[in-house]
């Protein structure tokens, strides 16, 4: 390389260059962390329903450093989606001193489980937070959920389902089970339990609910004493169980 002058020139001309780069940068770089372009004002897009001030202030505490074109926008993102009750963020600039700041709150369906703190989006997904101050000090009139890791969508759906069901003999689910086995559980506000068991090529759960519906006005409504279990998971019929009574195993199809 040494006995090849062009090569040489080119080099030379390569770092000449890559040192005029460098010492154009520095001052560039040193005028973008002046403070004379501080963030001054931090804005939401939307008024917040479960999401507090003092949450806020704590999650952009420290991570409002630097000037206007330095600062961060995904770090303060990620900040924020680190809150509980906040599903998504968006973080803007805006000029010439302002972070206007859009959060994306989420919409609670169901409780999940037996915490307290678990919930289910409108999405089917699972997340965990204390319960938001309501106003007036109320609670969320909300169904409860449970079942394996995965299956807080398709529970949400059955729920939809049920619910557009039963309605039609005036009856509100309450509560939906699925077990390890994948079979379905239905409580509903007058105190019923409706065993629906698992899916089957032969028999669905919605058909096994749909047959109960069909009936139930004659059969079930009314009853002395109330009904307290129905089993739906026989192939031809369901069974009755009133309050106290002991469940049994014949002629129903397993779980």
């Amino acid at each position: 390389m040494w006995h090849q002058p062009r090569l040489l020139n080119l080099l030379a001309d390569m770092l000449f260059a890559a040192g005029w780069a460098m010492l154009l940068a520095l001052p560039v770089m040193a005028f973008m962390r002046m403070p004379f372009a501080p963030v001054r004002m931090v804005t939401l897009a939307a008024p917040l329903r479960f999401v507090a001030a003092r949450e806020l202030e704590e999650a952009l505490s420290g991570r409002l450093r630097g000037n206007f074109f330095v600062l961060s926008a995904e770090n303060v993102r990620e900040a924020l989606e680190g809150l509980p009750w906040v599903r998504r963020a968006r973080v803007r600039r805006v000029w010439p001193d302002r972070l206007e700041i859009t959060l994306e709150e989420q919409e609670v369906s169901a409780h999940w489980g037996d915490s307290g703190n678990e919930w289910v989006n409108i999405y089917g997904e699972v997340f965990a937070a204390n319960p938001p101050d309501l106003p007036g000090g109320g609670k969320f009139s909300l169904p409860r959920l449970s079942g394996p890791p995965g299956s807080a969508a398709f529970l949400l759906r059955r729920y939809g389902e049920s619910a557009r069901l039963l309605a039609r003999v005036s009856l509100v689910p309450v509560a939906l089970r699925l077990s390890a086995r994948q079979a379905l559980e239905v409580d509903t506000a007058n105190k019923m339990k409706l065993k629906l068991g698992r899916e089957r090529e032969r028999s669905s759960v919605i058909w096994r609910l749909e047959r109960f519906i069909g009936l139930y006005p004659s059969v079930v409504a009314g009853r002395t004493p109330p009904t307290r279990v129905v089993d739906l998971r026989y192939p031809n019929g369901f069974s009755l169980y009133p309050a106290g009574a002991r469940t049994t195993n014949g002629g129903r199809e397993n779980e």
